[in-house]
């Protein structure tokens, strides 16, 4: 385990990183994108010209003999959960790993919701919950979270998305938003996040590295699974090998891409080759129009 000044070294480099896209692109629609979305019901009173009849509360206007509508206010704290894969498959990277990007999003999200004066939550998985910590508001606590994030030792040697998830669905309880940053190289997990999404706002970040669909011509290489360190021989210079294996990866990928969109999930792709927060503001400007 690292010193501790070399901790706090690493989270405060990563904050000064993220501050710029967080204050320029991302807290300015934050609000306008999560704040309102969720409602709770304040009290009943005396219908006034111009409120929307929708509102009406008909037993109370029966019992009166005179329109009474409900009124309903914003929930002024949301809930935020960073959902993290810690898995191996997420260490792959070209010029940067899809875990190092990772940390950046989730370190944007959350400062996001710090400017918000969100409570913000964590949960790191693999093949299993590896940690979860309720959500709180405070920049002390979201530093935590990152120190957290970034020096977990994970205890799991795969990636299970679809029970991680089914545990996550029985811990969150109430209404909240939810990022599950992942590669989501795992098995169908439509059904946990079908659940997750009835009861909450979900969004995919899909974190991949533009090398992982191609490979390069090099004669005979051993390929190794980062998650079991299983390897396989194989001839690169066999042009059917090559063909087979970039149209797999990509049906693997629109496979998932048309599942979320007919659950109606949003997905933010982010390659390792880009800024990070190039997808991120396409999101939250794609979000703001959306609720406008």
């Amino acid at each position: 385990m690292p010193m501790v000044k070399e901790i706090l070294r690493r989270v405060r480099k990563l904050e000064i990183n993220i501050r710029m896209p967080v204050e320029g692109l991302i807290a300015g629609n934050y609000h306008s994108v999560f704040k309102g979305r969720g409602i709770e019901f304040s009290e009943v009173r005396e219908y006034v010209p111009g409120d929307d009849i929708r509102t009406i509360d008909w037993n109370v206007t029966a019992r009166f003999n005179a329109p009474y509508v409900k009124e309903f206010v914003e929930e002024r704290d949301l809930d935020v959960y960073i959902v993290f894969d810690v898995s191996g498959s997420n260490e792959f990277g070209t010029h940067k790993s899809k875990m190092e990007t990772g940390f950046e999003i989730a370190a944007s999200i959350m400062f996001a919701a710090l400017r918000n004066n969100d409570n913000v939550g964590l949960c790191l998985f693999t093949d299993r919950i590896e940690k979860f910590i309720k959500p709180r508001k405070g920049k002390k606590f979201v530093l935590k979270l990152l120190r957290e994030l970034i020096y977990h030792e994970t205890k799991g040697k795969g990636t299970d998305i679809n029970n991680s998830l089914i545990h996550l669905s029985k811990i969150i309880k109430k209404r909240s938003i939810i990022f599950v940053i992942s590669d989501f190289l795992s098995g169908d997990f439509k059904k946990p996040i079908k659940y997750l999404k009835n009861r909450n706002d979900v969004i995919l970040v899909n974190l991949f590295d533009p090398h992982e669909e191609e490979i390069p011509d090099v004669g005979y290489i051993y390929l190794e699974d980062e998650e079991t360190g299983e390897q396989i021989l194989v001839n690169t210079s066999d042009k059917s090998f090559r063909e087979v294996y970039l149209k797999e990866m990509k049906r693997k990928r629109n496979e998932m891409m048309s599942e979320m969109k007919k659950l109606k999930i949003d997905v933010i792709e982010v390659s390792t080759s880009e800024p990070f927060y190039i997808p991120l503001k396409r999101f939250f400007e794609m979000r703001k129009m959306m609720v406008r």
